[in-house]
């Protein structure tokens, strides 16, 4: 997997395309052998995201609650993702809304550095 297997249409890619279903069918209409992936900020753009046929749909900073909202108002149609403000702490909670996969960006941008060293003394016998 690599960063040219799908398209990720995200709010900037919408607001240029004029809305949602104009920023899937664009992005279809280019690339029509990858998979479409739409990011979301509430259940107004989720639903348009599934009338408009997306495959699969990122939910974007939702709370458990909203997305357990998500995963039912989808009902199976698409694929969604969980991502935003979701930290270790938070994991399971994300993981118990039932959506089918979940980013944490904490993972990378937010790490802590491993204070890693080798010495070598010399062999004394």
């Amino acid at each position: 997997m690599g960063l040219d297997d799908a398209i990720l249409i995200k709010d900037n890619h919408v607001a240029i395309a004029g809305g949602i279903r104009p920023a899937i069918e664009a992005a279809e209409s280019a690339n029509p052998d990858l998979a479409i992936e739409v990011e979301v900020d509430d259940l107004a753009q989720l639903d348009e995201a599934v009338a408009a046929g997306a495959g699969a749909i990122l939910l974007d900073n939702m709370d458990p609650g909203l997305l357990r909202q998500a995963v039912a108002r989808a009902a199976g149609r698409a694929r969604l993702e969980a991502s935003g403000g979701i930290t270790l702490d938070t994991v399971r909670a994300v993981a118990e809304t039932g959506v089918d996969a979940i980013s944490i960006g904490a993972l990378t941008h937010s790490v802590t550095a491993l204070d890693v060293s080798l010495e070598v003394h010399p062999w004394q016998s």
